[in-house]
């Protein structure tokens, strides 16, 4: 027995056929709108790190060089503005603990950086530097080397003991046996720099990014590598960030080729 379709069946059917052929047709246009939606990993293109205004308390010795790449942030990614404060590290790290509100924090040593781990996410390091012998320009008392720092007719300027870059030089006068009676000692490395570039010290020890930065202002003496010590510089995100994956995302973006291009530029040693 043959089936005759009447004319209200025949709707009926051809109504069924096309619903069963536009589910599959909804769901693969619904997987292609969720992969545009999600992006990819954050730090793979402008458009997937999430945007947001981050506030960064860096070391006071990346003043110059995070401008730059701050600025080279915001430009890859549209949205995201990143606003800086820069101290010297101890002052960070007390800022931190009083629960100062901040995305991440960028130190100049790994010390510093402990001292409030359980703020922070895993730190990486992102970038090493070593001290330079900064004097007026011309060096118009002719500081060769370390032991020229002993001088008592000579005004010397170090960073205060509790700040990375004061460690770091206690650290080298000592290891040399090189007794060093400042003049000042100052809160943060550029302050340092100040002192010197504006004639009121003979010398001081800076890292040598921050002598490159005023360059034409002062002179740099190099220090020996058996005679200098590293510096490291470690990036954490804080964890009562409230832009959490923004924060994640910039981390990640200072150890990036485009990242680490800015801060080698600028005078800073591979991590």
């Amino acid at each position: 027995m043959s089936l005759v379709l009447t004319p209200a069946r025949r709707r009926t059917a051809a109504a069924v056929l096309t619903a069963a052929l536009l589910v599959p047709l909804a769901a693969c246009s619904s997987n292609d709108d969720t992969k545009k939606d999600t992006g990819g990993s954050a730090g793979s293109g402008s458009s997937s790190a999430p945007q947001a205004n981050l506030t960064v308390l860096a070391a006071a010795s990346l003043t110059d060089v995070f401008k730059t790449a701050g600025a080279a942030y915001e430009k890859a990614h549209p949205g995201t503005k990143i606003t800086f404060s820069f101290a010297g590290s101890q002052e960070l790290v007390a800022q931190v603990a009083q629960g100062s509100p901040a995305d991440v924090l960028v130190t100049a040593d790994t010390k510093s950086m402990d001292k409030v781990k359980a703020d922070t996410g895993t730190p990486a390091v992102i970038a090493k530097n070593r001290l330079v012998i900064a004097t007026g320009k011309g060096n118009p008392f002719k500081v060769d080397e370390l032991k020229d720092l002993a001088d008592t007719e000579l005004k010397v300027v170090l960073a205060a003991p509790e700040v990375p870059a004061g460690k770091y030089s206690k650290k080298i006068l000592d290891a040399q046996k090189i007794t060093v009676k400042p003049v000042s000692q100052e809160p943060n490395v550029r302050a340092v720099l100040s002192k010197v570039e504006l004639g009121e010290a003979d010398a001081g020890l800076v890292y040598k990014t921050d002598a490159e930065s005023a360059k034409g202002k002062v002179d740099a003496v190099e220090i020996p590598d058996a005679q200098n010590a590293v510096a490291s510089y470690p990036a954490a995100t804080l964890k009562d960030s409230k832009n959490a994956g923004a924060a994640a995302a910039f981390v990640v973006w200072l150890s990036s080729p485009e990242g680490q291009k800015i801060l080698q530029d600028a005078g800073f040693q591979k991590p």
